[in-house]
């Protein structure tokens, strides 16, 4: 019976992880999470900005679940819960992911996102424990029109951000050369789905949409981004934490690029109203045009695949927040 420490879960992708791991998906795809017995999720979240309430109360009312509210920076904290409950992996979740936030200030993000995973491999260091790093395709820069980021992509970050992130990867790899930790990282296209961060793209075109205001929309609305539903990337997280060989990277992408307007668009015709609601604004400083995930390690060596595609995993998750409206 396997023990498992999930620091973000309070988050978005970290708190829909947890609820795989007890068995709940809002799309019911039948991913075998179940073939991990896991006697006990530990969860460690800070309850900051991006921090569900409501998820954790979701959470809390499973007996296999823990909740601790602790920053990841809090080296002596994490000692006592893992003297406690002696789990045997560690998955990190916790980040800042605001990359506007990030353009604002920086802090906060090499706080959690460096500091935090520095501490968190530490602790799996002196304790043996298996650890796994979820970071993003945003370490890799930017795409032209054509190409996909590979886990063999150099690493080219272009905001505080992916910065920190690109960073606290760098850290895992020493780690596993240096200590020989047993850590995986895994690196994603933009995630969507239900308990997503209302300053999120989707959120925010659907919320707005919903109260009949300006939908706000950077530039020209042309940039691209490769969508990944978060329960395919998180079945992929579980395959890489469970199959995965130290010191890896493993991407995983949706194969669901869109440009912004397009995503735009189409929820607006989910929800049946006018493209007039589009409002474009102020380009973001230092914009990447586009990103695109290759995630033929993935299928090959862990045997993943997404099983949702774009249309149909928007349409569940705009129905999801229409039900929360």
């Amino acid at each position: 019976m396997t023990k498992i420490l999930v620091t973000g879960c309070a988050g978005f992708i970290g708190g829909n992880f947890v609820r795989l791991l007890l068995g709940k998906s809002f799309l019911n795809k039948g991913y075998g999470f179940s073939s991990l017995e896991c006697e006990e999720i530990i969860g460690v979240d800070a309850m900051r900005i991006g921090s569900s309430v409501e998820l954790i109360s979701e959470l809390k009312k499973n007996k296999k679940f823990t909740f601790y509210k602790y920053d990841i920076c809090d080296s002596e904290s994490l000692k006592q819960v893992l003297d406690k409950h002696k789990p045997d992996m560690i998955v990190n979740f916790a980040a800042e992911s605001h990359v506007d936030r990030s353009i604002d200030s920086s802090d906060a993000f090499v706080h959690s996102n460096v500091i935090g995973t520095v501490n968190l491999l530490e602790l799996s260091r002196d304790r043996s424990l298996r650890y796994l790093q979820v970071s993003t395709d945003e370490v890799y820069g930017e795409l032209g029109e054509t190409g996909s980021f590979f886990e063999t992509t150099p690493l080219a970050p272009n905001s505080p951000y992916s910065a920190s992130k690109a960073a606290a990867d760098c850290f895992v790899r020493s780690f596993v050369h240096t200590h020989k930790v047993d850590a995986v990282i895994t690196r994603c296209s933009n995630n969507y789905g239900p308990h997503q961060y209302p300053e999120k793209f989707i959120p925010v075109v659907v919320t707005k949409a919903l109260g009949k205001q300006k939908i706000p929309v950077y530039g020209s609305g042309l940039n691209v981004r490769d969508w990944l539903h978060v329960e395919d990337h998180c079945w992929g997280i579980f395959l890489a934490l469970t199959k995965g060989k130290p010191g890896e990277v493993y991407n995983f992408g949706g194969y669901g690029e869109r440009n912004n307007l397009q995503v735009a668009y189409k929820i607006l015709e989910i929800l049946k109203k006018d493209k007039e609601l589009i409002s474009f604004v102020e380009d973001r400083k230092g914009h990447d045009w586009r990103y695109s995930i290759n995630s033929t390690k993935a299928q090959s060596e862990l045997g993943w695949k997404p099983l949702w595609s774009f249309d149909e995993g928007l349409e569940n998750t705009v129905e999801w927040y229409v039900s929360k409206f």
